[in-house]
């Protein structure tokens, strides 16, 4: 993803993302946020056993959110600020690889404190799979010619959107369709609609 968004030429940056209400820019923004987060939580240890794991991490709603939170809207006046998409490709790659290194160092028994949780690090790292891969859908709703994410973390991430709906998508649904529909990001066709049949009343899994 940070090979992505450090090969976007400048025009990308202000093209809508998969996020309602976030451009390019603000979701690149966004990102750079996760990966503090990231930083943040592999240096805050707990003392206690984890009360979630990779998959009840999440909290699930049913409704996509519509840009106009406090902290989404505070994402765009962050990005913004940068004034040039360089900034922000430089930020995301110093702190996002800085994030990787991080999670290649990590015991991942080690259990680490965020959102007034506690989980392994293997587990947390395992949920910003999920995470990283949607937003990497994200970043490319609109840019097709733009590489999306590897099919391995595809793969991966609906595994996990399966465990939390705890259900299996449809076989005939691709992996990345599967990760679209199941989280909203795009409606159903009527093909996918009468292939998910009882599930189809259940969508959409909306992720935070």
């Amino acid at each position: 993803m940070r090979t992505a968004v450090a090969e976007l030429p400048d025009e990308h940056f202000a093209r809508p993302s998969g996020c309602a209400g976030w451009l390019v820019r603000d979701l690149v923004c966004h990102l750079v946020i996760d990966a503090q987060d990231v930083l943040i939580t592999l240096v805050t240890p707990a003392g206690t056993e984890p009360t979630r794991d990779a998959v009840t991490y999440w909290e699930v709603a049913g409704t996509p959110p519509s840009g106009d939170d406090p902290l989404d809207a505070l994402i765009v006046r962050l990005a913004a600020a940068y004034e040039r998409p360089g900034l922000l490709k430089h930020h995301l790659d110093d702190v996002g690889s800085a994030a990787g290194r991080a999670a290649g160092l990590a015991d991942p028994r080690l259990r680490v404190a965020t959102r007034d949780v506690v989980l392994t690090a293997g587990d947390y790292l395992s949920a910003y799979v999920l995470e990283w891969t949607l937003h990497h859908l994200d970043l490319v709703a609109h840019l097709p010619d733009v590489a999306g994410p590897p099919p391995e973390a595809l793969a991966r991430s609906r595994g996990m959107l399966e465990s939390i709906a705890g259900t299996a998508f449809p076989p005939s649904l691709s992996d990345r369709d599967a990760l679209l529909v199941g989280t909203g990001r795009r409606a159903p066709t009527g093909a996918e609609q009468a292939a998910l049949g009882e599930l189809a009343g259940r969508l959409p899994f909306v992720l935070g």
